[in-house]
Parts: structure tokens; sequence; C-alpha cells
């Protein structure tokens, strides 16, 4: 079960910006994994609690978008979305595709409860 691994990954990259921000606790955290990135969002959902426990990081909620399939044609060049398991340009059906989306997992949005505003220039932002 490498979601174990890849939950105490995202565990340290959200308690870095956590303590970066001077945050007390985090709220939410929301992630975006395509089909092709290799992780079940199920269990990745499952294992965070075990992972988070004892940490800031213990009540946040876990939100998962789903990434679309996304590829270009090689020969008429089009965008198309697809299947995981029809990797097809939509547009001709031609099989020689470059993969464009589909197999990221991205943290996307960390909310920072009691977070302290950091300075840039004369505006403050979290």
């Amino acid at each position: 079960m490498h979601e174990l691994a890849i939950c105490e990954s995202v565990l340290r990259q959200v308690l870095v910006l956590a303590e970066r921000h001077k945050a007390s606790r985090v709220g939410r955290i929301c992630l975006t994994i395509g089909p092709l990135a290799g992780v079940e969002p199920h269990l990745l959902l499952n294992a965070f609690p075990l992972i988070a426990a004892g940490t800031l990081c213990e009540a946040a909620q876990i939100e998962i978008e789903a990434a679309s399939v996304q590829v270009e044609c090689d020969a008429c060049g089009a965008l198309s979305i697809t299947n995981a398991n029809r990797l097809v340009c939509g547009a001709c059906g031609n099989w020689r595709v470059a993969l464009i989306g589909g197999d990221e997992m991205l943290l996307r949005s960390v909310e920072l409860i009691g977070a302290q505003p950091q300075q840039y220039g004369s505006d403050a932002y979290v």
C-alpha cells in the first residue's frame, strides 16, 4: 500500500506550509489526482487519518478532484480528453498520441487556520 508513503509525503509538505505561516491547524487539503497517477484515492482517504494523528492536520478534511486524461495527437495535433484505457485521438482516432494530463497528483490548496499573514510589499497574503 504505497498510499501510506504518499500520505506521509503530502503531510510533510502541508506541515512545512503550516509552520511557515504559523498556522494553529490545517482545515482542508485539496488534491488533484489523475487516473493514471497510480494512486487509489479511496485508499489515500483511508490512510491519511492514520498518518495525520497527533499533528496539525489531524482534523483536516481531504478533498480529491479527479483530473481527466488528456492527449495530443501526433498526426492532426488535436487535444482530446479520453479514457485511461483508450489513449487515442478524439478527433481522428489515431493511436499515436502524447499524454498531456491524467498522470499527475497535485497538492492544489491548503486551508490554514490561525495563519499569520505574510508581508510582500504593501499587500498581506496568507
